[in-house]
């Protein structure tokens, strides 16, 4: 087999041909699937290999909120580390593991929802690209907003460590305490773009909402407690605030949308256990 027979192979085409009625075969349909998810694995290859290359920098990222945190505590205090002979490797592996994922996102994010694509309708199409414009500078939001509040965090639970001892930071652990973190805040600042969904569903109201809204309030707190690993106050309401506001932004828009609504289908907001006019 040639060489571009088995780039065929694994590549495969980027859109299959469609049946008469419409619809791709199964054969087409796992084609396109082994298609997206190699291009999804390339990009994350090639974005490791990347990485590698841009170690220090990435390292020098990553530290930089421990060293904040540590100029702000007493000398002696905590020390970074490194555990086992295998230690830095491990370093560089995770590293730049986790720099690949993230870097290669935009990427494999659209493998995934250009093969999810064909089976919406247009007006799920035009739905889909709105809230991933959104969705995606919300969640760099939220990840800047965790990096710029991390120092803080460390700086109370390290400096819970009592005097006499010093309090050793075991550098792997510390980039899954950190990815962690960065992670929580991206998600909190996703979910209430999942609430405006669910109103454009159909499954909740802007009333409801509002209703809802003193325990929405008190669950954005007991979310951000559990979500920031640190769990000092600080972090804590710096990731539980602007979730208190981008929920009230949902409920606005939620509201706004049930108005729509209601003036489109005058019967639209009637339960199914209520009579309608007619």
């Amino acid at each position: 087999m040639s060489l571009i027979g088995i780039g065929r192979l694994f590549v495969g085409k980027p859109v299959h041909p469609v049946g008469a009625d419409g619809r791709m075969a199964l054969s087409d349909h796992l084609r396109e699937l082994r298609a997206r998810i190699l291009k999804a694995g390339f990009a994350v290859l090639a974005a490791f290999g990347i990485a590698l290359f841009f170690f220090e920098p990435l390292f020098q990222l990553v530290l930089d909120p421990y060293l904040a945190a540590q100029r702000e505590l007493p000398n002696g205090t905590t020390e970074a580390t490194t555990s086992g002979a295998a230690g830095g490797f491990l370093l560089y592996l995770k590293l730049c593991g986790l720099a690949a994922l993230v870097g290669s996102s935009p990427i494999w994010l659209y493998q995934i929802w250009a093969f999810v694509l064909p089976a919406l309708h247009r007006h799920e199409k035009r739905w889909t690209a709105i809230f991933a414009v959104i969705a995606g500078p919300l969640f760099l939001a939220g990840v800047v907003l965790g990096y710029v509040t991390l120092p803080k965090g460390l700086e109370i639970l390290i400096g819970l460590n009592p005097d006499e001892l010093t309090n050793l930071v075991e550098f792997n652990d510390y980039l899954t305490f950190f990815s962690r973190t960065l992670l929580g805040f991206g998600i909190a600042f996703e979910i209430p773009v999942f609430v405006v969904l669910l109103n454009l569903a159909g499954v909740v109201t802007g009333k409801a909402l509002g209703e809802y809204r003193p325990w929405i309030i008190v669950g954005s707190f007991v979310f951000a407690a559990v979500m920031t690993p640190s769990g000092d106050p600080f972090t804590m309401t710096f990731m539980a605030v602007p979730m208190v506001v981008l929920f009230g932004i949902s409920e606005l828009i939620a509201r706004f949308n049930d108005r729509r609504r209601a003036r489109r289908s005058p019967n639209a907001g009637l339960s199914p256990d209520e009579a309608s006019p007619l």
